[in-house]
């Protein structure tokens, strides 16, 4: 478990993170939200020591990060796949890695070819793209077993094969046990791995919660209806506000927008009195939508936190 209580970074004048307490559990992937600028990556390098608080604290399963012993068995970290020196090879970076932490070297050939980069294992990585780089960052992550993973933007660069493996490793992860906890510019990859989301703006925390209750409760949902007979129409609209409490319902033409409505509800209404429609489609607010409407008005600190 990452847990942090009352985690504060000021830049001089600048406060980065004011305040921030949540902790991210075991078995479960745990999305982290934010604009450029919120404070996700600043907080994610207060979790593994790169960055110290000036108040509060952050603990990795119950220590500060500089008191583990051989870290990459406790927690893997993707902070930066740039941060490799371009003349090693991808197999001697995750031999050095292995070698500090005490892992088999076995482990470095099972990461290579689990990440898919294990046929340009020699490889200098100064050659390597963008998301190959970010292969052998993940590479690195895994390489201690450990049972925390943290990422930060791991989508970056990778194609589509790439984007399904992390998202299919993440979720396996998080089944197995791991605690998981990734942030991603990505809302559609968030809204489809993501338990639970740590919503940061302007460096406070404006939500810890699942993305199941988050959409439940800022989301809006809305059913579309066609009825192109007049008489029909007014007999549905009728029907609804007579029946079903908290519909808002709008009209343009032949057209129904019905608010706070389910299309199961409004499909029974109709055929109990008589209604031929001609379209009904359910849509609701998008991860997206919900995110950009929490967090509409706030002002962003200024961070280097791409």
């Amino acid at each position: 478990m990452i847990e942090a209580t009352g985690l504060t970074k000021r830049y001089g004048h600048v406060t980065a993170v004011d305040d921030v307490t949540f902790a991210v559990r075991p078995g479960a992937v745990t999305g982290f939200l934010g604009r450029n600028g919120a404070g996700k990556s600043t907080t994610m390098r207060m979790v593994v020591g790169l960055h110290q608080p000036t108040s509060g604290t952050v603990t990795v399963d119950g220590a500060a990060y500089r008191h583990l012993d051989r870290p990459l068995t406790r927690i893997g970290v993707l902070l930066d796949a740039t941060a490799v020196h371009p003349g090693l090879s991808a197999r001697g970076y995750l031999r050095g890695l292995a070698d500090s932490n005490g892992i088999a070297g076995s482990r470095v050939e099972e990461v290579l070819e689990l990440a898919g980069i294990a046929p340009v294992g020699d490889r200098r990585v100064g050659g390597f793209s963008l998301g190959m780089g970010q292969r052998l960052g993940i590479a690195a992550a895994l390489l201690g077993r450990p049972p925390i993973i943290m990422l930060d933007e791991p989508l970056n660069g990778l194609d589509p094969d790439g984007v399904l493996w992390v998202r299919q490793l993440m979720k396996e992860l998080a089944a197995d046990g791991c605690t998981v906890f990734f942030s991603s510019h990505l809302m559609s990859e968030m809204a489809l791995v993501a338990d639970r989301l740590i919503i940061l703006e302007g460096g406070r925390k404006l939500a810890d919660t699942t993305l199941a209750q988050l959409m439940a409760d800022h989301a809006e949902r809305h059913v579309v209806a066609r009825v192109d007979d007049d008489a029909e129409r007014h007999a549905l609209v009728s029907a609804l506000r007579q029946d079903s409490r908290g519909i808002d319902i709008e009209q343009e033409g032949a057209v129904l927008t019905l608010r706070n409505a389910d299309a199961d509800v409004v499909g029974r209404h109709a055929a109990r009195s008589g209604v031929a429609l001609s379209q009904l489609t359910s849509q609701s607010t998008s991860l997206e939508d919900v995110f950009m409407g929490m967090t509409a008005g706030h002002t962003a600190h200024q961070e280097n936190d791409a």
